[in-house]
């Protein structure tokens, strides 16, 4: 008997700043927060008003409440600004509503895809279905992790199964495979975050790490050569790589286990140190130093307090 096989693709976007996350100074030390976020362009994906779409949202939102990460709504947090009910949104515009929200700020995105397909046996139809889950930090884009979860089994449906009847036997399966996926991807997250397996503390002490832009304006060389000794004292660190350099701007990548909050006050008590008058500003993983007064006299330089 000659099969014909149906493919219908679910295809879905959690946002989520760090996994490795860049934290808002709004948040000092805490967990990252994330935003549940759906992607459905291809004309082959459900669309995010579909029941199962909202099926596995919540499930794998309630996996990582539960193990402690802040999940806000997309709709309550975009409501103001946005317009609501869009479908088929490519992930250019999920990106862009997840950087652009500030209230709260948003540190992660985590985007899940599930596939479900078909195979018409003349006499009964057999589904299957999996779930590809990753995380990625919104403001630099780096890779955190991902996962995949598979049903354990072939599911049985009616002869004459349609699309909807597709979507209504792979709903009722769903939940059970988002559970696990949520559940694996918190985990790892909560270790990227402290190094713990469970429920995450929030003490902002862990070995995940963050990626700032550190851009220094109205700089000499040698303010920059002793900027860069405290740089590489404060807690937290693990490298640095200049991107851009003239006779007045330096432009910094930095790799630190802290959060953005405690960057800012390493860099404004840094200034004070070194006598250097300068106006802080901060956006998405932008930190902005320009100098506004010459320094006097510098201190000398300890590792004990940052």
């Amino acid at each position: 008997m000659k099969l014909t096989i149906k493919n219908a693709f679910l295809f879905f976007t959690l946002t989520i700043g760090l996994v490795m996350v860049a934290m808002s100074s709004a948040y000092a030390g805490d967990r990252p927060n994330l935003l549940i976020m759906g992607e459905d362009a291809d004309d082959d994906t459900v669309p995010r008003d579909s029941r199962v779409f909202k099926r596995v949202i919540n499930a794998v939102t309630n996996q990582m409440h539960d193990i402690g990460f802040d999940v806000y709504d997309e709709t309550a947090v975009t409501m103001d600004h946005f317009v609501q009910g869009r479908i088929r949104r490519d992930r250019q515009e999920l990106i862009d509503i997840g950087r652009s929200i500030r209230q709260p700020p948003i540190d992660v995105v985590v985007s899940f895809s599930i596939f479900a397909s078909m195979i018409d046996k003349g006499y009964t139809n057999k589904v299957q279905a999996r779930i590809e889950g990753q995380m990625v930090q919104v403001n630099s884009g780096k890779f955190l992790g991902n996962f995949e979860v598979k049903s354990p089994k072939v599911w049985t449906a009616p002869a004459d199964c349609n699309r909807e009847c597709v979507l209504e036997v792979v709903g009722d399966y769903s939940k059970i495979l988002a559970n696990d996926l949520g559940a694996v991807l918190g985990e790892k997250l909560a270790f990227l975050v402290d190094g713990s397996i469970g429920e995450v503390d929030g003490s902002g002490n862990g070995s995940m790490v963050t990626d700032y832009n550190l851009i220094f304006d109205n700089f000499s060389a040698d303010d920059m050569m002793d900027i860069e000794e405290y740089l590489v004292i404060f807690s937290g660190y693990k490298t640095h790589r200049p991107t851009y350099s003239s006779a007045r701007r330096s432009e910094i990548w930095y790799q630190s286990g802290i959060k953005s909050a405690k960057l800012q006050r390493n860099l404004n008590k840094m200034l004070e140190r070194l006598k250097l008058r300068a106006r802080i500003t901060y956006s998405g993983n932008t930190f902005t130093v320009e100098q506004t007064v010459a320094r006097t006299k510098k201190k000398v330089v300890s590792g004990d307090e940052w």
